[in-house]
């Protein structure tokens, strides 16, 4: 087999009528995340109040969640409808890189998520001077490019495998899951996406060593201090927890578990990190964040603005 051929999904097999079932399920889920991430990313634009550090994270942790789903959702709904379960060599390889992308700009997002926190509760009085405009733009720029950097790397050794298998064992295009059919040594691939996945986690302990620091603050502070960290930093640490679970389940099952669970429950697990968050984010801080939510209510028009 070579690299100009197709991949198949094989998961999609023999489901019957349940496959039009599941296709509007996912069809609605879909429109339901892209509305309400969008209606996150019009508020913080369209609200001069809302462009600040925090709130211009949360949309780009919004725009984020629409990059990960257009890369995932629209090839699903696409192999649900239809019998025809292939893709291009290169069109997988695409998917890859946008899922895993989306996986590491999420992590780096969050990462300066908590920086900020951190800031801004270890240094009130000189956040401003910290986290400028400039300052939080360069940051943002670091945090999209590393993870596609790292990324694009381990696409490109990828690419250049020959393919000897056709057949994927998953709902979308894996890059592990490609490098396992290769018919040549990929000593290389295996060890290099090893060290991504440690270099990816990097951020993580970044993330847990800004709340912990917060945490500690927080006890020597003033109930009221305590309180209004509190409530700013609680919505990112779930965020944070349930992003994390959902990638380690993807890693663990992608690594080190081979068909020792049902081929359901190994779907939904490797599936939480894509569709779960872009669910509850926009979500979590919609209703977290007065500016936010006085703004999303004035689009859907809940109430007089």
């Amino acid at each position: 087999m070579g690299n100009g051929t197709y991949f198949y999904f094989m998961l999609f097999e023999n489901l019957g009528c349940i496959k039009y079932a599941l296709f509007s399920l996912g069809f609605i889920f879909y429109c339901v995340v892209i509305y309400f991430n969008v209606l996150i990313i019009l508020a913080v634009v369209l609200e001069r109040t809302l462009h600040q550090p925090m709130y211009i994270l949360i949309s780009c942790l919004s725009i984020n969640s629409v990059y990960g789903t257009a890369g995932f959702f629209p090839r699903l709904l696409t192999d649900l409808l239809y019998d025809t379960h292939q893709i291009s060599h290169e069109a997988c390889l695409i998917q890859s890189f946008v899922i895993y992308s989306y996986a590491g700009y999420e992590l780096t997002i969050l990462m300066l998520m908590a920086f900020d926190r951190f800031v801004a509760i270890s240094k009130p009085l000189h956040y401003s001077n910290i986290i400028t405009r400039r300052f939080l733009t360069l940051l943002i720029v670091i945090a999209w490019l590393y993870p596609m950097i790292f990324v694009g790397i381990a696409a490109l050794l990828t690419a250049r495998l020959k393919m000897c298998g056709d057949k994927l064992f998953k709902v979308y295009c894996h890059n592990y899951e490609i490098v396992k059919l290769s018919c040549v040594k990929n000593d290389i691939n295996n060890i290099y996406g090893f060290t991504v996945t440690i270099t990816m986690f990097i951020p993580l302990i970044f993330i847990l060593y800004s709340y912990v620091k917060i945490l500690i603050i927080c006890q020597r502070s003033s109930q009221d201090f305590r309180s209004k960290a509190y409530q700013t930093c609680i919505p990112h640490i779930a965020i944070l927890l349930n992003f994390s679970v959902a990638l380690f389940c993807e890693l663990t099952l992608s690594r080190f578990v081979n068909g020792e669970i049902p081929t359901e429950l190994a779907v939904i697990l490797s599936l939480e990190f894509i569709v779960i968050p872009p669910f509850v984010n926009p979500i979590v801080y919609g209703l977290n964040f007065p500016g936010i939510r006085k703004k999303v209510r004035h689009f859907i028009k809940l109430k007089p603005y």
